[in-house]
């Protein structure tokens, strides 16, 4: 399949890419700068220029496309009202794309994080939050899924707290970029709040299976840790980088704080029985002994 990618040269795009080319699909990547542009071409795919707001640019390209596999979002937490304007914007890109696909019957794949439920793992199963500082694509996401009623073979790969590969990704870099700042490596609460993770390589080969094989209306779990305890996590970073570890107020994490802060374990069972995935990379706490 020709494969429209959005965010491909991110963490997770850049593996995701990697494991389309190497499966016998091709690539048209959404690039906003040159360096983009020139990282996706390197690496194989075509390019087509533009941004997550550029709803012209993308409605084009999906057409022009036998699949969408959508990954970009600005990662803007510097505030509430900026994570508010990146959740509009990504929004707005996936409902431009998912309505170029009406009556295709082609796929589409986009992205969400795991939900949390107290006291236990969240399953395949369980809702998407709509509300709180990320509800916005909770709703966004739903809204894609039910255009499988409209000819839209939609799914969602449901991505936990930490993506992350050689060290670095997710929640679990944003810890460690916290840490090289501040001179603490932090926690927000006791720190037995627990975070679930999966290695980026793992994660771009259950885009490829959701793409090649998820029934319309469909989410995933891409979680191959279930749940580290994020002290744990936070141990492992200020030993790689010689910092004293401790508990810091959630505030320290701005608008993230209530989700840092939040006990959220996930499984992948249905997952790994109905598309055959098997995480095989690195487990998160592994991954991140190669903090230098």
């Amino acid at each position: 399949m020709r494969v429209f990618v959005t965010g491909g040269t991110g963490l997770i795009g850049t593996a995701v890419v990697a494991e389309l080319l190497g499966h016998g699909h091709t690539v048209l990547a959404l690039a906003r700068s040159d360096a983009s542009a020139e990282a996706a071409e390197k690496a194989g795919a075509e390019t087509v220029r533009g941004r997550l707001a550029d709803l012209d640019v993308l409605r084009a390209a999906t057409r022009d496309s036998d699949a969408v596999i959508h990954l970009a979002f600005s990662n803007d937490f510097s505030s509430a009202e900026a994570l508010a304007r990146a959740v509009a914007e990504e929004s707005a890109a996936q409902a431009a794309m998912s309505e170029a696909l009406i009556g295709s019957d082609r796929p589409m794949v986009t992205v969400s994080g795991t939900p949390w439920v107290p006291g236990r793992l969240s399953t395949e199963a369980d809702p998407l939050p709509t509300d709180g500082p990320v509800g916005g694509r909770g709703l966004a996401v739903n809204a894609v899924l039910g255009m499988a009623s409209r000819g839209v073979r939609s799914s969602s790969v449901r991505l936990p707290r930490t993506v992350h590969n050689n060290g670095d990704g997710g929640f679990a870099g944003l810890l460690t970029g916290i840490a090289r700042q501040s001179g603490v490596s932090g926690y927000a609460g006791d720190g037995t709040q627990r975070w679930p993770a999966v290695h980026a390589l793992d994660a771009a080969t259950l885009f490829r299976l959701a793409l090649e094989q998820a029934p319309a209306g469909t989410a995933w779990h891409a979680v191959a840790d279930e749940g580290d305890q994020v002290r744990d996590i936070a141990a492992v970073i200020g030993r790689r980088l010689g910092l004293p570890v401790q508990s810091v107020p959630a505030e320290t994490y701005g608008p993230l704080g209530p989700i840092f802060a939040t006990d959220q374990p996930s499984s992948s069972a249905r997952t790994q029985q109905e598309l055959g995935w098997k995480p095989q990379h690195p487990s998160l706490l592994d991954d991140l002994e190669n903090i230098s």
